[in-house]
């Protein structure tokens, strides 16, 4: 659902009644013996200064960090499997690009306000180091409602991001997402918005205007964002495209043309298209905009930070489309193998997740099975699969991967799956709990870091110490 926020008189007695819960980024409800999000901030803060004083190691000139929009544990998961049958493999045994890193961590990712997260609390978590509520970017929570929304529009905003402190070092910022460069996860590397759903200037309204409030995109060509890179052309104005202190380039043969200036490219009106989809495009692939971006951004001698998110692995989980959530997750694979062959030992490479998904893997099948086929198990008498799918209490068959809510349910009327149904491309998984969209999952997310300062990412952490041990690791560089 998407996070709106009604006009600003409005919010503080909404929030009051409990009416908006899943729309507002509304005050959350802490007992007295919790840390304020601040406090906790500053909790992890100290630890991961601890941390880089113990370490020294920590000499990291750039700094990449690959967030897998929605890629749960059970995402990486199948996406080793499908990766390795797709090269001929039983699946099981092959092992991601990233999955080689030898630091790895499991990480935390509760909103302030919020069990299960949305993507703006947990990028914003990533990018400055501090919690928030769900549907805020860059935005400590405060007591009221309408307090966030002053806080969000004031000139100086409370919450740093990355692209702040890299800048405050002379440093170089990239961002890449297919998604729309104004959604949550890109939007928290340069935005501070009390409601993620503030992309465009249409999205302001006059009220809310007043106070001062600006539009994700445009705070981006406000920016000291050197390079962006992704979807949402139709969230800017000629006007705000104009303001834009560079070129501004539509196509994969335009970005690679591009000059030394400023860069900003725009690939498809809403969101970049699913890999899957992409070869009939005019779009770069994830792993081209990468390599790009790192060869654009090493001329600085100060170094860089760049973000890379793969955001469409969320939308085709959201779907229950478990096939182009899969593509999405090997096109990240692939752009991290990029990173790695481009940059060198000076290179800080960090690969996680802002939240899962309620994206399962079960039914005991056999080694080497389809993993977006219909489930067949090993008999125990003779070692060997089965001959046969194994049929549920309906007395049909059913598939390895599901989901645990969204749209295609599973009733007594639905149709009897075959293996040509569930392995299209377009096959939607089928669900237990009816919802017109899947949803987020709540469990830890995984994390994998390689390069100087990977040390410090180990363990069961919390989404901000990210934050906070990228922010001290660019404050150190010298």
């Amino acid at each position: 659902m998407p996070f709106f926020l009604p006009s600003a008189k409005r919010i503080g007695l909404l929030c009051t009644l409990g009416l908006t819960f899943s729309q507002l980024a509304c005050a959350p409800q802490v007992s007295e013996k919790t840390n304020s999000a601040s406090e906790s901030a500053k909790l992890s803060s100290a630890d991961a200064q601890k941390k880089l004083k113990k370490s020294e190691n920590n000499s990291a000139k750039n700094i990449i960090l690959f967030v897998g929009d929605g890629m749960g544990v059970s995402t990486v998961t199948a996406a080793r499997i499908f990766d390795g049958q797709s090269q001929g493999k039983s699946g099981e045994e092959n092992t991601l690009a990233f999955e080689e890193f030898q630091n790895v961590a499991l990480i935390k990712t509760y909103n302030t306000n919020s069990q299960v997260p949305d993507s703006a609390g947990t990028a914003t978590a990533m990018m400055s180091g501090y919690k928030t509520n769900i549907g805020a970017v860059n935005v400590l929570p405060k007591k009221t409602a309408d307090e966030m929304l002053i806080s969000s529009c004031q000139e100086k905003a409370d919450l740093p991001t990355l692209t702040d402190k890299a800048k405050s070092k002379a440093m170089s910022v990239g961002i890449i997402s297919t998604a729309r460069l104004t959604h949550a996860t890109p939007a928290s590397m340069y935005g501070h918005s009390v409601s993620r759903d503030w992309e465009a200037e249409k999205d302001i309204t006059d009220d809310i205007g007043t106070l001062g409030c600006k539009s994700l995109s445009q705070q981006l060509v406000e920016s000291q964002v050197d390079l962006a890179l992704g979807g949402g052309s139709k969230e800017f104005t000629d006007e705000q495209l104009s303001q834009w202190p560079g070129k501004v380039v539509t196509t994969a043969a335009d970005m690679q043309k591009s000059g030394d200036e400023k860069l900003l490219g725009l690939f498809n009106r809403s969101h970049m298209s699913f890999e899957a989809d992409r070869a009939d495009t005019e779009e770069p692939s994830l792993s081209d905009m990468t390599a790009f971006a790192i060869e654009r951004l090493s001329n600085n001698e100060d170094g860089y930070v760049l973000m890379v998110e793969a955001g469409r692995i969320d939308h085709a989980h959201h779907g229950t489309n478990a096939f182009r959530a899969l593509k999405d997750t090997q096109a990240l694979n692939e752009a991290v193998k990029t990173a790695l062959a481009k940059t060198g030992d000076d290179t800080l490479i960090v690969v996680t997740a802002d939240h899962s998904h309620v994206f399962t893997m079960a039914g005991y099948p056999t080694r080497g099975n389809p993993i977006l086929g219909l489930v067949k198990t090993t008999d125990r008498k003779t070692g060997e699969p089965s001959a046969d799918y194994v049929m549920a209490e309906d007395g049909k068959p059913y598939t390895t991967l599901g989901y645990h809510n969204g749209p295609n349910q599973r009733t007594d009327d639905s149709p009897a799956l075959t293996d040509n149904m569930v392995q299209s491309p377009d096959f939607h998984q089928q669900t237990s709990i009816p919802l017109g969209s899947e949803t987020h999952g709540g469990e830890d997310v995984p994390l994998y870091a390689t390069g100087p300062g990977a040390e410090y990412f180990r363990g069961v952490m919390e989404q901000d110490e990210i934050g906070q041990i990228l922010g001290d690791i660019i404050a150190n560089q010298k």
